[in-house]
């Protein structure tokens, strides 16, 4: 967990933010133990702006990645920040309800579970009924 956060609290350095000024990172272990990690690029009409975990996602998965251990997420203010909604979604397309999250705090760490953070979700499975 501690490497994950570390590796999250880096790419949040490297945040593009020059509207809310709130740099994020994240990092995703794959199940084979590589770590690919993201940061948010704001755009100025926010719909466009991507945020650390779909980087860091998308890239495990433009590498053919498609199972993942955990993940990792930090802000610059290390408050605890969680994935929003559209990001947990994301996570669920390739993680089940028992996939851990990290989320710093500075001194301390959060963990919640996917499932806990977004119960409920929408699956394949509801696709394949």
């Amino acid at each position: 967990m501690d490497h994950l956060v570390e590796k999250a609290r880096e790419a949040a350095e490297g945040g593009y933010a020059p509207y809310s000024e709130y740099n994020v990172g994240a990092a995703i272990e794959t199940a084979d133990g590589t770590v690919y990690t993201g940061c948010n690029v704001e755009n100025a009409n926010y719909s466009n702006s991507v945020h650390a975990e779909e980087l860091a996602i998308s890239a495990a998965v433009r590498d053919g990645h498609r199972e993942f251990a955990a993940i990792a997420v930090s802000s610059g203010e290390r408050d605890g920040v969680t994935p929003c909604g559209m990001c947990r979604q994301t996570l669920a397309e390739f993680c089940g309800e028992e996939f851990p999250i990290y989320c710093d705090e500075g001194e301390t760490t959060t963990e919640y579970r996917l499932g806990e953070l977004l119960p409920n979700t929408i699956t394949k499975a509801h696709l394949d009924r």
